[in-house]
């Protein structure tokens, strides 16, 4: 070892390898190199790369070895400064001990011969081995990270004295950094650039994007869901296809036009109106809802909403204030219009719309307002129109109207639809008085009828809202000469009565389909009690006591099981029968002891009829039979069939039957014993006329027998066995028609401190007959039990006033028709024509064991065929079975019907 330390190494001039490198140092003369070779090189480190680990770069190395200064006279070498990294402070410089000065001018030249390596790392002092490379070694940090050359001081306070440090930013009273107006500015740009980001991204980029999810989640008014509520009206027609009537939706009328039957003239018209740009928008414009906001802020008038958005929110019945409405109806606007033609939008626009006088559609406001139709309104009336959307509640305020339709004709002038000197011809068009276009035949179709139609209808599934939605076309069964002559029939057989309790009903079905051709259940305005109109109750639709009518279901029982019209009873007075006192109306009613059932129907006897029923057919079997022929009982009618005592075979107790339901059943006779179901409705269309249902659907079988020769046979007997109760009860048939019917009347109830003449009184009367092509079934009574009179205080029969209005009906309906007869049919059992001695009458007591109830007071029914007007004599004896079922008279008055009768009693019919 060579403790030399200025001293190179052996057989190297010292630095020549780094002179080499680096070249000499300015000013200095290299020296001479060793003599015949290049001296050897010591190892070599890898130089350290550049940089700190810490982010400030790499310590350049000293300027020579350790150990002290190098150049005399020369303060010792600083160690390298590590480069500043952009943004950093610049150091300041270290100042000098105290009494000197800094050194001016360049550093002097190392002594000759000497030279300070340009890199690597410094040489290690004499006496020491190169020491190894560690794991920090390479980059100029320790084994810690940390640089073995930083002292771990800040030499700010040194700074100062550095040439290339710049001053120090300087600051305000709050701390801030004073800018120079050139930074003002650019920081000011800088806000107003965020700023502008901001609002584009709010304004602009978000709504975009939520406008386009909104786009995809919104549904469309599909054409078949506005449909759907678009109510129109109702319209009825009678058998001959006319208008019978028409019913209005709750929210005015409304008649729907199809694409392409909207007329230029009335679109140019509501596009003036409401909105010029329609044929060209998307939809929604922008600068009318920019307008409509302005308005709304400045006070003034005016809506930003196009047709397409109108037409969502009266589609969708939603004109809630809100943001979230607004919002989803540009959304529904925009994607209608991608889906569906200008056409097809202004069209169903127009069917929708509001425009006063209870008019929805440029259908209805047409008719409404001017009695035409849309496609002949001419610019003049449209515009009128038009400018009604925006107010409809002030229609009737002429100065409003006649203002906006100045507006609509000017902007139609301005928008090149109409010429301005088309426009100077026009006047304002005078709207017809309000309500005067009613149809003229709308009187046709009473309240009473149109809600049997209805009634009918809604118990097949069509009830008023999906008729009110599809615009029903229902072509009913009724006949306007029918219906007429029932209405002139009931009219002049009530006239020249006195009593005030009278009240009539008629009702007639065709046999042949079973529809209702005429129906009339009395005044369609009545009076109350504080003299004010209201809507007359229904009296076709009220179930009564039947009274002797409805012995001809007696008879169909009986022939039923095989017995005829030859078969005898006792027909004598005041008869014993099931513990009780059964008796006839007077003598003109009995028939002897050997009475046949013929002649028993013709006079009306009771006891034949009573006895009948007791002790061969049972009330089951009537009751029964009357369903047969059509007698609708609960659930599907308002008839009551009662059989639990055997009142039913003289019409009296808790039974009681419509006259719709009487006609309808005495039709299964008239038609040879056919049951055709009684119905109002003969087709149902919807408003594009698409069948919904036709009297193919109808409900059609041989009524009383599966055998339909057999029901046939039936339902004749029957009608031979009522043909002579016409002439009997004094009636006449039509010129050249046969007629065949059955009168019955109904005993009223004495009250305590009725008078006495009370006792003969009666509360309903029938007549039910009928022709091969006609059935008809009138009632006279009151409401309830009460006692009536005719104009000479008399007692009122069947044949008495129901009588005559039926055969003034009938003669009315088939005047100039065509003469009819009924078939003939073979009799079934004992033929009364074989009759020619009189067999054993049955016996008086029943053959039954019951024991016979306790008697108690019942109701007579008492059933003249005449009209004598002797009183007939009449035994008060009422045995019967106890009994408490509610008067069907009482409940009738609150217009119902169905209701039980008086407690059972015999009685003559």
């Amino acid at each position: 070892m060579n403790d030399d330390r200025n001293r190179s190494w052996p057989g190297q001039e010292p630095d020549a390898p780094r002179r080499a490198q680096s070249g000499p140092w300015p000013g200095d003369d290299p020296g001479p190199a060793w003599p015949g070779e290049e001296a050897p090189r010591r190892p070599q480190r890898p130089t350290p790369p550049r940089g700190n680990p810490r982010g400030g770069g790499s310590p350049e190395w000293p300027s020579g070895d350790e150990g002290g200064p190098q150049w005399p006279g020369e303060e010792p070498a600083r160690r390298p400064q590590r480069p500043r990294q952009q943004g950093m402070p610049a150091r300041r410089a270290v100042p000098p001990p105290a009494g000197q000065r800094p050194p001016q001018g360049p550093p002097p030249s190392p002594p000759e011969g000497f030279r300070q390596p340009r890199g690597g790392r410094p040489v290690p002092p004499p006496g020491r081995e190169p020491d190894l490379i560690t794991h920090h070694a390479h980059n100029g940090t320790d084994d810690f990270g940390r640089d073995p050359y930083d002292d771990g001081y800040e030499d700010a306070a040194f700074n100062e004295f550095a040439d290339d440090v710049e001053p120090q930013d300087e600051l305000d009273e709050k701390g801030k950094k004073v800018l120079t107006p050139a930074q003002r500015k650019k920081r000011r740009w800088k806000i107003i650039r965020r700023v502008a980001y901001a609002c584009v991204g709010l304004f602009f980029v978000v709504p975009a994007i939520a406008f386009v999810i909104t786009y995809f989640l919104v549904d469309v008014p599909t054409p078949e869901s506005i449909k759907s509520l678009q109510n129109q009206p109702v319209t009825y027609y009678d058998a001959n296809n006319q208008v019978l009537g028409r019913e209005l939706p709750p929210g005015g009328d409304r008649q729907l036009l199809k694409p392409g039957e909207v007329p230029d003239v009335v679109k140019h018209a509501v596009y003036s109106a409401e909105d010029a740009t329609f044929e060209t928008n998307s939809g929604f414009d922008v600068t009318g809802i920019l307008r409509a906001v302005w308005n709304q802020v400045s006070g003034g008038q005016g809506g930003g909403s196009t047709i397409s958005q109108q037409y969502i929110k009266q589609a969708t019945q939603n004109d809630a204030p809100t943001l979230t409405r607004k919002w989803t109806e540009l959304a529904k606007s925009f994607k209608m219009n991608n889906q569906q033609s200008k056409e097809e939008i202004i069209t169903s626009y127009l069917n929708i719309v509001y425009f006063g006088r209870g008019a929805n559609g440029i259908q209805a406001a047409a008719k409404a307002y001017f009695n035409k139709d849309a496609k002949d309104l001419n610019a003049s009336e449209a515009s009128l129109l038009a400018g009604l959307i925006q107010g409809p509640g002030r229609s009737e305020n002429e100065a409003y109207a006649q203002k906006r339709w100045a507006y609509v004709m000017d902007q139609m002038v301005a928008n090149k639809w109409l010429r301005a000197d088309e426009r100077a011809t026009f006047q304002y068009p005078t709207p017809i008085a309000r309500n005067s276009n009613k149809e003229q035949d709308s009187g046709k179709m009473t309240y009473q009828l149109q809600q049997r139609i209805k009634d009918e209808l809604a118990a097949k599934g069509y009830d008023e809202n999906k008729l009110f939605s599809t615009g029903a076309k229902i072509y009913t069964t009724i006949d306007p000469a029918a219906q007429a002559a029932a209405e002139q029939a009931t009219q002049e057989g009530m006239k020249g009565q006195t009593d005030e309790n009278l009240l009539n009903a008629l009702v007639a079905v065709n046999p042949k389909t079973g529809g209702v051709i005429a129906y009339y259940g009395g005044p369609e305005l009545v009076k109350d009690t504080a003299g004010k109109d209201q809507i007359g109750q229904d009296r076709a639709n009220q179930a009564r006591n039947p009274g002797s009518s409805v012995k001809a279901f007696d008879l169909t029982a009986f022939l039923k099981m095989g017995k005829g019209l030859g078969e005898t009873f006792d027909g004598s007075n005041n008869r014993q029968l099931g513990g009780r006192t059964v008796r006839n109306a007077g003598d003109s009613a009995s028939c002897g002891k050997e009475c046949t059932v013929a002649e028993a129907m013709e006079i009306s006897a009771n006891t034949v009829f009573y006895d009948m029923v007791l002790n061969v057919t049972h009330p089951i079997r009537v009751a029964e039979a009357a369903k047969d022929a059509g007698v609708k009982v609960d659930p599907d009618g308002k008839s009551v069939l009662y059989t639990d005592d055997n009142n039913i075979s003289l019409g009296g107790g808790g039974t009681a039957v419509t006259p719709e339901d009487m006609a309808a059943a005495y039709a299964s006779f008239a038609s040879g014993g056919t049951y055709h179901e009684q119905h109002f409705v003969s087709k149902l269309t919807n408003g594009q006329d698409e069948v919904e249902f036709d009297e193919n659907n109808i409900k059609s079988n041989p009524a009383f027998d599966d055998d339909a020769a057999k029901s046939q046979q039936i339902a004749g007997n029957v009608t031979e066995a009522l043909k002579p109760v016409i002439p009997h009860s004094k009636l006449r048939c039509p010129a050249g028609h046969e007629c065949a019917g059955k009168t019955g009347t109904q005993q009223y109830t004495p009250k305590d401190g009725d008078p006495k003449a009370y006792n003969d009184r009666n509360a309903q009367t029938w007549m039910v007959g009928y022709t091969p092509s006609v059935s008809a079934a009138v009632w006279v009574g009151g409401d309830g039990n009460k006692p009536l009179h005719d104009p000479k205080n008399n007692p009122i029969f069947g044949a008495t006033i129901a009588g005559p209005t039926w055969q003034k009906f009938m003669n009315l309906y088939l005047k100039g028709k065509p003469a009819e007869k009924f078939d003939k049919v073979a009799p079934i059992g004992k033929d009364v024509n074989e009759v020619t001695q009189t067999p054993t009458k049955p016996p008086d007591t029943p053959t039954t064991t019951t024991t016979p109830p306790t008697t108690t007071p019942t109701t007579e029914s008492t059933d003249p065929d005449d009209t004598d007007t002797t009183t007939p004599t009449k035994t008060r004896t009422r045995p019967g079975p106890p009994i408490t079922p509610p008067n069907p008279g009482e409940g009738n008055t609150f217009g119902g019907g169905g209701g039980i009768a008086a407690p059972p009693g015999s009685g003559p019919g």
